[in-house]
Parts: structure tokens; C-alpha cells; sequence
């Protein structure tokens, strides 16, 4: 599971020309995931992601996270992001889930992240979407699964 994370002072995603989200400051998160993901692996990237430390506090010192500042999260599956470009020119993506597995993943995500007191405004899962966004600094960071977090 990887997600690209950008601290925005605002951020939409429309389907078909109608918003579908939408926030003020806070987080776009792009959510990729893998074949091999798990909830408890969704659970532990949302906790981490709603602790991510991307806000300055008032010295501009990286300090302050999601949750810190009351900010809120736009999430937008994005499987692109587990391609596997070591050979050719043509990305793979045979390492990304399947929908019928990734979704539920997805919506677990969500879940945890909005557990963790963070308000979440969320893609259309499987939708071709456009993804407007004002990056805040600009401030862009990847954050993987891992053994903890």
C-alpha cells in the first residue's frame, strides 16, 4: 500500500464535471494499493498518515499533523501508483489489487482515517476523476505500508 500524500490548502475530485469532494486545508492522499495489502495494513498507513507531522507550527517547524490542526483528507484511489516500471517503457500493474479486493481496502482506509478524528471526503473508487488541488508549500510526501507505524 503506498499513498502520496500533499499538504493542500484546498483540493477537489469531480466525476463527469460534479464535485464529489472537496476540502479546505489539509491532506490530498492518492491511495495506491498492492496485491498483497491487508486491512490491518490500511488501518496502520491511516494512523500514520493522520499523524504525519507536515504542518509548521508557529516557528515553521514541521510539527503539527492532521490531526493537530483539524485538517481534513481528500482520498482518490489511484492504482497507478503501484506500477512496476523496471522493464520497458510500458508500466505494469500487475502488483496493484484487483478492484474487487483494493475496493474494500479502500473503504477501510477511509474508515480508520476517519477513526482517527480526521474528516474525509473521498474519490469515486474505479471512476475516471479529474483532481484539482492547490499544494500548500509545496509539500509532497510518499508513505508506504510497513511492519509498524
Amino acid at each position: 500500500m503506498r499513498a502520496v500524500v500533499q499538504r493542500v490548502s484546498e483540493a477537489s475530485v469531480r466525476v463527469d464535471g460534479r464535485v464529489v469532494g472537496q476540502i479546505g486545508p489539509g491532506l490530498l492522499v492518492l491511495l495506491g494499493i498492492a496485491r498483497e495489502d491487508t486491512a490491518a495494513d490500511a488501518e496502520r498507513l491511516a494512523r500514520k498518515v493522520a499523524r504525519l507531522q507536515v504542518f509548521p507550527d508557529e516557528e515553521g517547524k514541521f510539527d503539527r499533523s492532521l490531526r493537530d490542526t483539524d485538517g481534513e483528507a481528500l482520498v482518490v484511489s489511484q492504482f497507478t501508483l503501484i506500477a512496476d516500471t523496471a522493464k520497458g517503457n510500458r508500466p505494469s500493474f500487475s502488483h496493484a489489487a484487483p478492484p474487487e479486493r483494493a475496493e474494500p481496502l479502500y473503504e477501510a482506509f477511509c474508515a480508520a482515517l476517519a477513526a482517527e478524528g480526521v474528516p474525509v471526503q473521498r474519490g469515486v473508487f474505479g471512476e475516471q476523476m479529474a483532481v484539482e488541488l492547490v499544494n500548500d508549500g509545496p509539500v509532497t510526501v510518499v508513505v508506504e505500508r510497513g511492519p509498524s507505524g
